[in-house]
């Protein structure tokens, strides 16, 4: 039976993404929380959670989070039968952060072939709101297309964010996630996220996900592996081993250096 709903499948279509679906039980994150606490235990004085990026590579808990059935349905229901995982990432923001993410595409950074064929779940670790910083998207702006970027000028994670007018952020939604829910969204919306306002930590996983077909150029990253995770695998890229060690940290040299720029998606 298909996880979601023709209501669903035609907003995302339209809209570019889905926000507030149920991935997690709450007895669930307890567990999910613990491992991610043993993740961070693994960085760095001077690293913070940002860091734990493509880890899904060498821990195995990791691994098991980012193909979780319960992620695979919707994803399959957005992206079809076929389709392989190559991307994750933790963002956290602490309370009182002024850290932000400027607006922008995930396909912009992305040295992926053909564009419009990929999908980011943002997971929730912790409830989500505008109060602690919620990403937000601007409804229907994957349908036009890559936008133009430029230097940030403003305080952002980002180096590059997109150029005034391109967009109305007026238009702006917020996705609010209680802990144990994800959003997906499309590599082309327009998106960000503000500050951390409140005295909550927000958390959250992000997971690409991309069709079969999609090939990355390895000139750009060759660092990128594929794991096949529905469907047929195309050969299209180098498909990664999948980790044994439970808590694992990846290897920086292994991180996907052409996306160094790339936000929360």
């Amino acid at each position: 039976m298909p996880t979601l709903t023709v209501g669903q499948t035609e907003q995302f279509v339209e809209r570019g993404y889905l926000r507030g679906l149920e991935v997690f039980s709450s007895s669930d994150m307890d567990g999910l929380r613990s491992g991610y606490r043993s993740l961070c235990e693994l960085l760095g004085p001077d690293e913070d959670p940002g860091a734990i990026r493509e880890w899904h590579m060498a821990s195995r808990w990791l691994y098991d989070v980012c193909s979780a059935p319960a992620l695979l349905d919707i994803v399959e229901g957005l992206l079809g039968q076929s389709f392989y995982m190559w991307g994750s990432q933790f963002f956290a923001k602490s309370p009182r952060s002024s850290s932000t993410v400027a607006w922008h595409q995930d396909g912009y950074y992305w040295p992926l072939e053909p564009l419009h064929e990929s999908v980011t779940a943002w997971l929730a670790f912790e409830d989500v709101d505008e109060g602690n910083g919620a990403m937000q998207v601007i409804p229907g702006s994957h349908r036009a297309g890559l936008l133009q970027h430029r230097k940030h000028v403003s305080e952002s994670v980002l180096t590059l964010e997109l150029e005034d007018g391109t967009f109305s952020a007026v238009d702006a939604v917020s996705l609010n996630l209680a802990s144990g829910q994800a959003s997906f969204h499309h590599d082309s919306i327009v998106h960000g996220s503000p500050a951390n306002a409140s005295d909550r930590d927000r958390v959250g996983l992000t997971v690409r996900y991309s069709r079969a077909h999609v090939r990355c150029d390895l000139r750009r990253a060759p660092q990128f592996r594929a794991y096949p995770l529905r469907g047929q695998d195309q050969g299209t890229n180098p498909v990664g081993e999948i980790p044994i060690t439970p808590f694992a940290r990846l290897s920086p040299e292994m991180h996907i250096r052409s996306l160094d720029e790339d936000g929360e998606g």
